[in-house]
Formats: C-alpha cells, structure tokens, sequence
C-alpha cells in the first residue's frame, strides 16, 4: 500500500509541476487521478462533457456547450426544414389526433385530414400512457424519402386504413403568418431568425404589396432571434443600401460594421413593430436598427436586453460549443446587453422582477442613468440603451395570458381538447355556418357549453380557473377556444394568429397608429421614449 501511495503521489508531483507552468495540465492532472482513485469504474466522455459545461457556465449566460447529438438537432431546426410527413398532433387520452396537416406537405398528398385518429405508426400501437408526444414526432420524423405506414382510423369510420407516406423536407417557416388586415395594412409575424427568414419574408412582402399593402405591421413578440445574417436581412427589406444594422467588439478589439444591401421591397411604407419581453437578440438587432433610424413605431414593452453574439466552435467529436464572441451595438451606438454578473440564475429570473416592479403592468416604471442617452440618427429623439429596447408606445402585459393557469390550461392540451372535440361533433354545420374565416371571426361566438364543459374538465386535472366575476379571464379563455377551432376548420393560414391578434392589445394599438398618420409622425417626432424611460 505504501509503494503504490508513493507512485501516486510521483504522478500527482509530476502533474502538479506542469500544472503550475501552464494551468490546461491541471484539468489532464484531475481527470488521471480521478480516473486513477475514484472508487467506480468513470465514463471519460462524460466527466469532460461535465467538465466543459462547468467551464462555459461561468463565462456568461449564453454560451453553452452542445453534444454532437444536440448541436445537430440544433443545426437542423435552424435550417428552416426536417424530414417528416407535415402534420401536427394532438394527444388526448390514450388517443391521438391530426389536428394540422400542412397543404404541401407528403401526409395532405397522401390523403390524411384533420380529425383522423393515429392508431398506429408502422404496425406499432401508439394508443396508451407510454406513448407521449416526444415519442410519436420522433416515430414520424426520420430519413427523406423514406416511407412510413399510419394506421387510421377517420371519423365516422369503423375500420382502421394503413396510408404509406414517404417522408419529404417540411418547411419549418420563419414566417408565422402574413395576411391583410384591411385594405392598406398587412401583418407578417416572425417566430424566427433562420436561414430561410429573408427569402420567407421578401416573399411575404411582395405578396402583400400586390394586394394593395401601404402600411405594415411587423410582429417580433416573443421572438427570440436566431440567425444575425438573417437580422441583416430582415432590416434590408426596410431600410436604403448602405444604412448600418449594427456593429460588433469582438474580445480582441476593434469594431466590425454591417450595412443593409438595398435590395428591399418596403422603404417608404408606415411601419409598427411589435415586441416584449421575450423579444430577443436576432430581434433586438431588427428592432433597434429601425428605431434608431426613426424607420418604425415600436409599440409593446421592453425587450429581454440580448446584446451579445455567440459563434459555433465545433470540437473534434462532433460537439460544440457556442462562445460569446463579440457584443453588438445598435446604429446610435447603444449596447442593449442586460447586466449578468449575479448569474444565470438571477439573470432569467428578470421576467419576474419586471412583474414585480410593475413594469409590465404600468408606464414609468423603467429607470435609465443619464450615460446610457443616445439619440436616433434622423429626428434626434431620445433613446436609451443597457437593457433591451423601449418602446416608443408601451402596453401593458396581459395577466390572464400569462397566468399560471393559462400556462397550464394550455401546456397540459385542456383548451386544445375542448376545441378539437366541438370541431370533431360539429364541423359539417361550422362550415356551413361560416364558410371561411372572415365570416366566422366576424360572427362565431363560443358556446357558453362549450366554456363551461372546459372549465369543468380542468377542474377535474387540479386547475384552478378564476369564478365567473373574472370577466377578462373567462375572455381570455374564449379567444383561446375560438382560435383552437379556427385552426381545424380552416386551411392555408395560420388562423390561431389570426384570432389571437384581435384579443392582442399591441396589436390593437399598431392598428390605432397606422390609421392616424398624425400620432404616427409624432411618435417619430418626439422625445417620447426617453422622457418616459427617465420617470
């Protein structure tokens, strides 16, 4: 025992001597003696992975480290397209139901409709508790062009039908859902920055113009960036050649400079953009760069304060990390980076800070030192960096969307039941009722049964709903439901958004501010968002 004490301690002596010249020996030095000591049998693999995470945790709170595994997941969503069949699900019960089926996708082809049920995927029984959702999308999700069987079974059928479906790219859309809201106004609404964004939304443009669009609204609520690239070229659609986006200090110095193209489609138009608190990065750049240029009217609340840009590091077995590289600057100059130095953990936890101070209930609760003043580069009016973007017209947060109990009325599908079983009972006389949806969000109101058959179901899952005096509650249920049936009803848009905007205060106020040229002007005309940053 003494002997192999003292060749242990010879290896820990010769270690700790590289270790003193250059601090990467102390990692190889851990990592031989616990591989060396340590009681069990250790996985290598997994200590460094350990290790490395440790490592990227204490730089700041967006880098992070991938394995190989994640980092292509993450390369896939960001692409813009996966292999699949175009559908999306619903599981209630034991049962699961096509509640999408995308109008390009292989699964619409090959015959599949909203409302059949999924009684199996390749042979296999998918009808019980073991079969969550994680399990059936990755069951549908595979290899191009290869096929795969769905046994089901269609409503008002008996017997179940095996349909083959050979797996193609789905479009995974930037784009959300773009449409006219009345004769002059259009709307396109953004989920993501990826590689498809800037041709989705020059699309959506072009598209828009030729039904008449003179003015926009551009949706960035809870959009938490992506792609700078495609920042860039969302900001290009808008803004003349040669108008900077942003710029950038990377670790060694210096800056670097990025300027729109002037291959855009929509230089004169109003312009509103919406965005909050969860409007981040990819969007922060989007929406600084036209507020500083006095392009836009931003409307909502401040945004989450992303300004630092992180760039892949690939490992050598296929993992990465993703490392703060530089920081960004809006065009005036502002760094709208959001103070960490307490710590991932006090850092995410900003939303409820927020909440607390009132700020995402009422105007005036944001306070900015004097040193953080800029101005923007055409009007010279007041703007203030160092912690997301204000608005230059603010809207309260709606506490009933983002309750508790809405989360979870949501998350756990209770809404999405409600409204698939009233679709599934009633859709011949829905459609005969309202034809499309123009005349159904006009006209349908949701039946107080149905409400009432939602609220008892959830009470029977442990959810507590506010009483009947909660109007705005039991509205805001409604909008849900009403959205919920719109999206099985009607094909060829995102519907759910569609109903969503007309309950959506920001919205609302973007509608108010394009159809009144004079408040338009005079939010870019004013002192407006510094003097009320400084309250």
């Amino acid at each position: 025992m003494k002997r192999t004490g003292i060749l242990l301690g010879m290896v820990g002596v010769a270690f700790s001597l590289q270790a003193q010249m250059n601090p990467k020996y102390k990692f190889e030095e851990a990592l031989k003696l616990i591989q060396d000591n340590y009681v069990d049998r250790v996985n290598d693999e997994h200590l460094v992975d350990a290790a490395i995470r440790a490592m990227i945790a204490d730089l700041d709170p967006h880098s992070r480290y991938t394995s190989r595994e994640e980092a292509e997941a993450m390369r896939e969503g960001m692409s813009g397209s996966f292999a699949g069949i175009g559908i999306q699900f619903l599981k209630s019960g034991t049962q699961t139901f096509v509640t999408v089926v995308n109008p390009d996708g292989p699964a619409m082809k090959a015959g599949v409709r909203v409302g059949d049920e999924i009684l199996a995927i390749d042979g296999e029984s998918i009808n019980g508790e073991t079969w969550g959702n994680k399990e059936i999308m990755l069951k549908l999700r595979g290899e191009k062009d290869v096929p795969v069987v769905l046994g089901l079974l269609s409503p008002g059928t008996t017997e179940q039908k095996d349909i083959r479906i050979v797996r193609g790219n789905i479009l995974e859309r930037s784009v959300r859902e773009a449409y006219m809201v009345d004769k002059e106004i259009g709307y396109i609404g953004l989920s993501i920055f990826n590689l498809s964004t800037r041709q989705e939304i020059d699309g959506a443009i072009q598209k828009l113009q030729e039904q008449g669009m003179k003015k926009l609204i551009l949706d960035l609520q809870s959009n938490g960036g992506g792609y700078v690239q495609s920042a860039i070229g969302v900001v290009d659609e808008f803004l003349p050649k040669e108008k900077m986006v942003f710029y950038s200090v990377p670790n060694e110095g210096g800056k670097d400079y990025y300027y729109t193209g002037g291959f855009g489609r929509f230089y004169k138009g109003e312009l509103v953009v919406l965005i909050d608190e969860s409007t981040a990065s990819s969007s922060e750049i989007v929406t600084g760069a036209l507020q500083d240029w006095d392009r836009a009217v931003v409307i909502g609340r401040r945004s989450f304060g992303k300004g630092l840009m992180q760039r892949p590091v690939p490992l050598s077995d296929g993992s990465e990390m993703q490392l703060t590289g530089a920081r960004y600057y809006t065009p005036s100059g502002r760094s709208i980076q959001k103070p960490y130095t307490k710590g991932k953990e006090d850092y995410f936890q900003d939303f409820s800070r927020r909440m607390e101070s009132k700020e995402l209930l009422e105007e005036g609760h944001v306070e900015f030192t004097d040193s953080l003043k800029y101005t923007t580069l055409e009007t010279k009016r007041i703007v203030y960096g160092g912690g997301g973007i204000m608005p230059d017209r603010f809207v309260p947060i709606d506490t009933n969307v983002y309750s508790g109990w809405m989360g979870t009325l949501m998350n756990t599908g209770i809404v999405a039941k409600g409204g698939f079983e009233f679709v599934q009972q009633n859709r011949a006389a829905l459609l005969k009722a309202y034809p499309d949806f123009e005349s159904f969000n006009k006209k349908f109101k949701v039946p107080i049964v149905v409400h009432q058959q939602v609220v008892a179901y959830a009470a029977t899952k442990s959810v507590v709903v506010p009483n009947d005096t909660h109007v705005d509650a039991h509205r805001a249920i409604d909008v849900e439901l009403k959205a919920q049936i719109a999206s099985l009803l009607y094909t060829g848009g995102d519907y759910m958004a569609r109903v969503r905007n007309e309950a959506n205060q920001s919205f609302i106020s973007a509608l108010e501010v394009l159809r009144d040229t004079k408040m338009y002007n005079s939010l870019l005309h004013s002192d407006i968002v510094g003097e009320k940053a400084k309250k």
